[in-house]
C-alpha cells in the first residue's frame, strides 16, 4: 500500500487547500415572483458590478429580433430557484473582501448552500482519479515509471476499461445508452446491491440525473393537461423540467411533523384533486433520501407507494442519487427497484425509472457530470423512444460514463487500494454524519427554529418561525420572509444559504436549505456566527 494515499486518506476531510473557483458553481436560490429582478434578467445578476443595468440592456436591445414576447412561453414560466440573487451577493460580497480586507464584519463567505462537495474543499476518491487518468492518458500505461506512482488495480482497472472502448478513446462518441461493457458493470452493481438482476439494456448512461430527469418529462409530458406529483419542498430540477416541458406540476406535500414523512392519504387527495381538474397525472417523483428535507423512507412505506403507484397506473421516478448518504444507524437506503422485486413485481408489473448520479454519495464528482437511469415496466415500442430522445444527444461524456461504473464497482477485499479507499470513504462519511448532527442541534437551539433530523443526504432544512415584525419588513422589501431572513443572514454573517420559498413549502410557513457539507473545522465558526446573528435579528424584530 502506498503510503502518500493512507496519509491523504487520514488528511481527507481536513485539508485547507485554497480555492479561487469555488463561487464559478456555488447556487442559491430567490423566491419565484419575488426577485428584486425580472426573471428575465435574472440571467444578467453575472454580470460584473461596472456593467450597463438590466434596465439600460433591455433598452439598448430593443432593436434585436428576439424580446421577451417573442420567447418561448415555457422558458419565461420556468424557474430554477437554486441560481439566484443570494449568491450573486455572495460573490460581491467576496470580491470585496479580497480587494479590501476589514471591508465586512467577516473574513470569508462560508457557503452552505448547495451540494458541490469539492468547491468546498473535499478531495476526489484516489481510485477514481487514478483510472480516470490512466484511460484519458493510456500511453502512460506502457511506462515503468506508471508502477510506482498507480496502484496494481487502478492500472488493471483502466487497462479493462480502455479495452471495452472502441479504439481505446476517451475522446470519440459511445453509444447512445452508454458504452457497453460499463454498462454491464454498472447492472453487476445494481444486482449486488438490491439481490435482484439488472439489465444493462436497462441502463440508459447520462450527464449527472438532470438531463435522465428531463429526458423523462419530454417522454411523458403532452400538454399542460398532463401532470406530475411531486413532493413539496422538492428540489427545483422537476418543477423546472416540468414547466420547460409544458405540464403541471401536481404536488403532494411532505409531513413536516412526522419527519417529513409520505402519507399515502395526501397522495390519493391530491390525485383527487388534480383528476377534478382534469390532469391526467402520469408520474410519482419521490426523492429518497430527501432533498431538501433529509429524510430516509422506511420499507413499509416504500411498499405503500409502489401499490400507490400500480393502482394508480402511474410511473415512479426515484431519485435515488443520495442513496450512499445515509447518517443514522435506524434508517437503510434501499432502492425502490428492490422494494418493487421484493414484493412481486416484475417488468410488466410497474414502470419505474430509477436515477444515480456520481455528484453526489462520498464521491461528490459533480464537475465530471456522471449518471444514469435504468428504466424498467416499459413496452419495447416505448424503449425505443427512449432511445431515440438518448440519441438526439448522441451520448454522455465518457469520464462520466467511466465514473459512474466506479461507483457501482469500487475496490473490493483484497485489492491494492481497497484500504485506501475504505478510508477516504468512511471518513467522508463520518465525518458528514458529525456535521449534520452538530448543525441540527445548533439550529434546535435558536429561538423560533425547528429542525427535524438530519438521516441522510446532504442537506437540512429548518423551519423558522419569523415575527410579524420580519415578515411586515420582507413585504415592504418585496420578497419572501425567508428569503429576507436569508439575504441579512450573508450580509451580517458571510454564512450563503438557499431560502425555502425557492422549493415550495406549505403556504405560511418559512425555511431554509442548509448544506453540511462546509470543512468540518468551519462548522465551529457557522454556529457561532448564525447563533448571534439570529438573537440579534429576532431582537429586532420583536414585538
Amino acid at each position: 500500500m502506498r503510503r502518500f494515499v493512507t496519509h491523504r486518506a487520514r488528511n481527507l476531510i481536513t485539508s485547507t487547500v485554497t480555492r479561487t473557483r469555488t463561487t464559478t458553481s456555488i447556487c442559491s436560490s430567490s423566491p419565484p415572483l419575488t426577485s428584486p429582478l425580472p426573471a428575465a434578467f435574472r440571467f444578467l445578476s453575472t454580470l460584473q458590478p461596472s456593467s450597463p443595468s438590466p434596465d439600460s440592456m433591455a433598452s439598448d436591445y430593443s432593436s434585436t429580433p428576439v424580446t421577451l414576447d417573442t420567447l418561448n412561453p415555457k422558458v419565461l414560466n420556468c424557474e430554477y430557484a437554486v441560481r439566484g440573487e443570494i449568491v450573486t451577493l455572495a460573490q460581491k460580497l467576496q470580491q470585496e473582501i479580497k480587494e479590501n480586507p476589514g471591508s465586512h464584519p467577516f473574513d470569508e463567505i462560508l457557503y452552505c448552500n448547495i451540494g458541490n462537495p469539492q468547491s468546498l474543499a473535499q478531495q476526489p476518491i484516489t481510485f477514481f482519479r487514478e483510472v480516470l487518468a490512466l484511460c484519458d492518458h493510456p500511453a502512460i500505461l506502457d511506462k515503468s515509471e506508471t508502477q510506482g506512482l498507480f496502484s496494481a488495480d487502478a492500472i488493471e482497472r483502466a487497462f479493462q476499461i480502455l479495452d471495452q472502448i472502441p479504439g481505446r478513446a476517451t475522446g470519440a462518441y459511445s453509444h447512445s445508452q452508454g458504452i457497453k461493457g460499463l454498462r454491464d458493470t454498472i447492472a453487476s452493481g445494481i444486482e449486488a446491491r438490491d439481490g435482484f438482476p439488472a439489465d444493462p439494456n436497462d441502463l440508459f448512461l447520462t450527464d449527472g440525473a438532470s438531463p435522465a430527469v428531463h429526458m423523462m418529462m419530454q417522454l411523458l409530458i403532452r400538454s399542460e393537461n398532463d401532470g406530475i406529483l411531486c413532493p413539496i419542498p422538492q428540489y427545483p430540477l422537476y418543477s423546472a423540467s416540468i414547466a420547460l416541458h409544458g405540464g403541471t406540476l401536481v404536488p403532494y406535500y411532505l409531513d413536516e411533523q412526522t419527519g417529513w414523512g409520505l402519507e399515502i392519504s395526501e397522495l390519493e387527495q391530491q390525485l383527487k384533486t388534480a383528476k377534478s381538474k382534469g390532469i391526467d397525472v402520469r408520474a410519482l417523483v419521490v426523492i429518497n433520501p430527501g432533498n431538501p428535507t433529509g429524510q430516509v423512507l422506511g420499507e413499509a412505506n416504500q411498499r405503500e407507494i409502489v401499490e400507490f403507484c400500480k393502482r394508480e397506473g402511474l410511473v415512479l421516478l426515484a431519485d435515488e442519487v443520495y442513496q450512499e448518504n445515509v447518517y443514522v444507524p435506524d434508517k437503510k437506503f434501499h432502492s425502490f427497484k428492490k422494494i418493487s422485486r421484493s414484493m412481486g413485481y416484475g417488468e410488466k408489473d410497474i414502470s419505474l425509472v430509477s436515477f444515480q448520479s456520481v455528484s453526489k454519495g462520498f464521491y461528490g464528482e459533480c464537475g465530471k457530470r456522471g449518471g444514469y437511469m435504468e428504466v424498467t415496466g416499459f413496452s419495447p415500442e416505448v424503449r425505443e423512444q427512449i432511445y431515440k430522445l438518448s440519441s438526439v444527444n448522441l451520448c454522455s461524456n465518457i469520464s462520466g460514463q467511466i465514473l459512474a461504473s466506479l461507483v457501482m464497482s469500487p475496490p473490493k477485499v483484497g485489492d491494492e487500494s481497497y484500504e485506501s479507499f475504505s478510508a477516504e470513504k468512511e471518513g467522508i462519511l463520518s465525518s458528514l454524519a458529525r456535521r449534520a448532527k452538530t448543525l441540527e442541534d445548533a439550529l434546535n437551539s435558536l429561538e423560533g427554529v425547528t429542525c427535524n433530523r438530519a438521516e441522510g443526504a446532504m442537506y437540512l432544512f429548518p423551519r423558522i418561525n419569523l415575527p410579524d415584525k420580519a415578515i411586515k419588513a420582507a413585504e415592504a422589501a418585496k420578497t419572501a420572509p425567508d428569503a429576507f431572513y436569508a439575504r441579512r443572514l450573508l450580509n451580517a454573517t458571510g454564512i450563503v444559504v438557499v431560502p425555502g420559498s425557492g422549493f415550495r413549502q406549505v403556504p405560511g410557513t418559512w425555511h431554509f436549505r442548509c448544506t453540511i457539507l462546509p470543512q468540518e473545522e468551519k462548522i465551529p465558526a457557522i454556529v457561532s456566527r448564525l447563533t448571534e446573528f439570529h438573537e440579534k435579528f429576532m431582537n429586532e424584530f420583536r414585538g
